[in-house]
């Protein structure tokens, strides 16, 4: 069979003819056939979208200029077509800014700023723009009066979808009532079957834009929904920041270092990242050195007492610098190197840089270079008994160290079989791992150069190569694990080499140099971005929010330090409202936030509710069928994300993407404040269960009391005290003598209450204890704030008239734990 493709060649020019039909579109053009990816796909949502866009645009632009939002927005029936205008009090926008910003796609300020905003791309106002004149085939109307100018600028403008840029139609300066703001008004094919999405926006952005007001006119509406502000506070001002280490991506890292003016890697790193200093910018060296380089296999040195090898051997390796100088020079390597633990060749080309500078010093003789790396080399061939003797075997002596060896084996198995022997099982088999450390110890040598320099992955390969051989040699097996210990014992005894780094224009020019840059980024630990470039709305505000828009018996709000995705800081911000006027049938009622813009549609595409399905919440106190999904019950559940770069699951902007790290701390948040909620049902409860013991004992006790009058002929006896004392609840009774009123309080619980008591008296009070008087209108209102500890009483006196009427008020003690008889 032939395919299409290999048929292509047969007609001569069918390239040049297939070249013909290709060009080039511009990004207008592609939204104009692809409106759905931005919410414009259909009348009904297309309307809401456009509201949103405009809605966003306007409080950004408000809240930039320091101004607090006034928002208006109208829509009206204009025969087939609906009219859409929104209004705000911004700074307005410059003559020769406003035709960008309206129609050109992918114009704005913010999609480069690493900082919290609502809009990013610049897409949205203008796809509002694109969608009114597919449509309706009528332009945009903007007026703009920045603030300080006396007159107005009119456009009326659409997009020439072909070089995505703005066609003007009517340029003019106009009037408008206005001091400073901005208007838009588009007509678009729309309908209002999305009439409560676009209720659920505007009544959302209120509740997590507490500062802002918002008033909406509809067809079909009696009046205006107006939503007020809950407060005078503007959220934060933010600060852009740099790129985060953490979070740059290869091409991106390339690309800045293409661009950068520094010279050095430090000076790049310090430049164009946040939260790399100095010292940071040497700790990601010092890894990339490692990645790059590789580090260097450190051994142990001869002890002390063997410390004549080394001394003779750089002694015969130096030559005319006279007697007392080279044993000076000799003598002084042989201590230093003699008193460390472990030393790589870099360590040991110090050292004798070290001595060689003091011997100099104290004789006058100068050691330069080529005596300094031959005194290398021969200490070098005495600490690892390789490359002395021209076999590859060397001499290890009859040391200590070396006892037991095999004259035989290379000379790097002792210091080899103490890494393995301690990295590996105690039930490893002796010649198990003596058979590992020579296998390792043949592969050391035969790495490049005399300074054993090797990566991490070639350790892991050379490791893993040195176990199979073991296993078919020996018929036994070195595992993962234990092959894993080994190769963590050898790396971390390496050194990082000092060489310096390559120049960054080196590393821009060679992509896999710039992939081991980015890999010592990311493997460096870095103070997470700062949070300045992040305004949280407050667990106050999302509170107020709430209240403002819920009338709720509770409600709770909780937001989370920040922490970092993909380099980028986010903070998770959670509000509960509970009981109330909310409808206690169904499902809670879930508001889902992108910094400070309510995500009206695709809820169940949204990590957001994947999370609160997730959660137990019978534990919390919420109905929950089947233990998990959605709760049931009187509730509002509010979730705002906060961040630089809100990880959308498409253009549209409807829903967060599964990103473990975000629904992680939407978790957190949310038991946060379900905590509370908890508390504060089972507080209801509890209080539920004494009313109805209360009520119990209430019908109980008189009866029992006639009956005890009866039966033993005394006066009936007062039940209000022993109520009390069963109810464990705090008493306050009224006791009159002889014009003394005097009010006792007695504290039966097992906690101290603070009480807050008024006395509501129809006569002037006198000789009043530890209060305060109020006269209000021939009513006195005496007041106190008594202590009571927990078992314990307080009177509280004052001297009125004996005609006097009273009525007692008893605050700071729920009403089910207090016993009044006043």
């Amino acid at each position: 069979m032939t395919s299409f493709q290999s048929s292509l060649g047969e007609d001569e020019g069918i390239a040049e003819e297939l070249a013909e039909s290709q060009r080039e579109i511009s990004i207008a053009e592609f939204f104009e056939k692809n409106k759905h990816m931005l919410g414009f796909d259909s009348g009904a949502r297309g309307l809401v979208t456009a509201v949103k866009e405009a809605v966003d645009n306007a409080l950004d632009a408000t809240e930039e200029a320091g101004i607090l939002p006034d928002i208006y927005v109208e829509i009206t029936e204009v025969g087939d077509y609906y009219r859409l205008v929104i209004e705000d009090n911004g700074p307005g926008i410059t003559k020769e800014q406003l035709p960008k910003v309206f129609g050109k796609l992918l114009y704005g300020s913010r999609f480069h700023a690493r900082v919290q905003s609502r809009g990013q791309q610049g897409i949205g106002i203008s796809a509002a723009v694109l969608y009114s004149q597919l449509t309706s085939g009528q332009p945009a109307r903007i007026t703009s009066r920045p603030k300080g100018q006396s007159d107005a600028q009119y456009f009326e403008l659409i997009i020439d979808t072909d070089t995505n840029e703005p066609e003007i139609s009517v340029d003019e300066t106009t009037t408008w009532d206005r001091p400073h703001g901005t208007r838009i008004e588009l007509e678009m094919e729309a309908n209002m079957r999305a009439r409560s999405q676009l209720h659920d926006y505007v009544k959302h952005t209120a509740v997590v834009n507490p500062h802002a007001r918002i008033e909406l006119r509809e067809p079909g509406l009696e009046g205006p929904m107006k939503f007020e502000r809950a407060t005078d506070e503007l959220p934060a001002e933010t600060t852009e920041i740099r790129p985060h280490p953490h979070g740059v991506e290869l091409g991106a890292l390339i690309k800045m270092l293409e661009a950068t003016e520094s010279y050095s890697i430090s000076g790049f790193l310090q430049e164009e990242f946040t939260r790399v200093g100095k010292k940071t910018a040497d700790n990601v060296i010092d890894e990339f050195r490692d990645v790059y380089y590789g580090r260097e296999l450190s051994w142990s040195p001869p002890r002390a007492h063997d410390d004549r090898d080394v001394a003779d051997a750089v002694a015969d390796a130096v030559a005319n610098k006279g007697a007392t100088a080279t044993a000076a020079f000799s003598e002084g390597i042989a201590e230093t190197v003699a008193g460390g633990d472990r030393l790589s060749r870099s360590e040991l080309a110090s050292i004798v840089d070290d001595v060689a500078e003091t011997v100099a010093g104290d004789t006058g003789k100068t050691f330069g270079r080529t005596v300094r790396g031959n005194a290398v080399d021969a200490a070098w061939r005495a600490i690892t008994g390789v490359g002395g003797d021209g076999d590859g075997t060397g001499e290890t002596g009859d040391d200590e160290d070396s006892a037991g060896s095999d004259p035989g084996e290379p000379p790097l198995v002792p210091d080899v079989y103490a890494l393995v022997d301690d990295a590996t099982s105690t039930r490893k088999d002796d010649a198990v791992v003596r058979a590992m450390a020579e296998a390792l110890a043949r592969r050391f040598e035969d790495l490049d150069g005399d300074a054993f320099r090797i990566t991490r992955d070639d350790l892991e390969r050379l490791v893993a190569d040195a176990a199979s051989f073991v296993a078919e040699q020996h018929d036994a097996t070195f595992g993962e694990t234990a092959r894993g210990n080994v190769v963590d014992a050898v790396w971390s005894r390496a050194r990082t080499v000092p060489d310096d780094p390559p120049k960054v224009r080196d590393v821009a020019g060679d992509r896999d140099t710039a992939a081991d840059l980015l890999e010592a980024m990311r493997a460096t630990d870095i103070l997470a971005p700062p949070t300045d470039c992040l305004a949280p709305i407050t667990a106050e505000l999302v509170e107020a929010g709430l209240r403002k828009e819920y009338d709720a018996d509770f409600y709770a709000a909780a937001t989370r330090d920040a922490e970092v995705h993909g380099g980028d800081p986010f903070i998770v911000e959670a509000g509960i409202a509970y009981g109330g006027a909310i409808p206690a049938e169904g499902s809670v009622e879930l508001l889902r936030f992108a910094n400070r813009v309510p995500l009206v549609y695709q809820r169940g595409a949204c990590a957001t509710t994947d999370v609160i399905k997730s959660i137990g919440w019978r534990n919390y106190g919420l109905d929950q069928p089947g233990g998990s999904g959605m709760p049931n019950g009187p509730a509002v559940i509010s979730i705002h994300v906060a961040s630089t770069n809100v990880p959308f699951t498409s253009e549209s902007k409807d829903a967060l993407a599964n990103v473990p790290a975000i629904e992680d701390e939407i978790e957190l948040a949310v038991r946060e404040a379900a905590r509370e909620l908890k508390s504060y049902l089972n507080k209801r409860r509890s209080m539920q269960q004494r009313r109805e013991k209360q009520d119990v004992l209430g019908k109980i006790l008189p009866e029992m009391a006639d009956k005890v009058s009866e039966v033993t002929g005394r006066p009936r006896p007062d039940i209000d005290g022993a109520l009390a004392r069963i109810m464990n609840n705090v008493s306050v009774e009224r006791e009159r003598d002889d014009g003394t009123v005097r009010l006792v309080v007695e504290n039966h619980s097992d906690v101290n209450e603070t009480l807050e008591i008024t006395d509501i008296v129809s006569a002037e009070p006198t000789d009043l204890s530890d209060g305060t008087v109020v006269d209000m209108d021939g009513e006195w209102f005496v007041q106190w704030k008594p202590e009571v500890p927990s078992g314990d009483e307080r009177e509280l006196t004052y001297t009125v008239a004996d005609d006097a009427e009273f009525e007692v008020s008893v605050g700071g003690v729920e009403t089910e734990k207090l016993t009044v008889n006043a």
